[in-house]
């Protein structure tokens, strides 16, 4: 299981309701599932991935976040998770502000924009960087809205929505990120982890 499913998982707490928008092939449910006792569902646009969450025995809709959010009460879940997945959309704020309808909190992970590798590449090759959290080309790549750790804390404090809990990734590393050092963690790490609550 990647390092990122593993800080989200210890962010839950047992015996929850959690929603992962985006949900893949259901590794991070299956582990919250067997693990914590959580009552999970899971939202996936792709029907190959939705089969194989199927097959796992999970509870998965095929569905957009953009449009399909709606279709889930105020506070329906205790968590509403969303992993490398805000870029994608054409709408990240409309996701946000589902996201933190439909759970009581959620928790968000981001590719970081401002990563030191991904500097380095703009700076010596002049062409978009590929890293491991963002590993296709321009042309092919679903990503639309990149962003930093620094521009996505920037946003939720914008929006008066309180952050509980921030954390950078890199490699297995996970350290607090805090007002003193944020411009470090958004040069050293490539992957930031928000807990958040309107």
């Amino acid at each position: 299981m990647k390092n990122e499913f593993k800080v989200i998982a210890n962010l839950i707490e047992k015996d929850k309701r959690v929603l992962d928008v985006g949900c893949g092939d259901g590794t991070l449910m299956k582990f919250l599932k067997d693990n914590k006792n959580v009552d999970c569902r899971g939202m996936e646009i792709s029907k190959n991935k939705v089969q194989k969450c199927i097959e796992k025995g999970l509870t998965v809709i095929e569905g957009n976040a953009e449009k399909d959010l709606i279709q889930f009460p105020d506070k329906s879940f205790d968590y509403a998770v969303l992993s490398q997945t805000l870029q994608a959309f054409l709408d990240p704020e409309l996701v946000i502000n589902e996201l933190l309808r439909v759970g009581k909190k959620a928790i968000v992970t981001i590719p970081n924009f401002g990563y030191w590798k991904v500097r380095l590449h703009l700076l010596t090759k002049g062409t978009m960087p590929i890293t491991k959290t963002l590993p296709d080309e321009w042309y092919n790549t679903t990503n639309l809205h990149m962003c930093t750790i620094k521009d996505f804390v920037y946003f939720v404090k914008s929006r008066n929505f309180k952050i509980f809990k921030s954390l950078a990734l890199n490699d297995k590393n996970v350290t607090l990120i805090n007002n003193s050092n944020l411009g470090f963690k958004n040069l050293i790490a490539d992957l930031g982890i928000f807990l958040i609550e309107k």
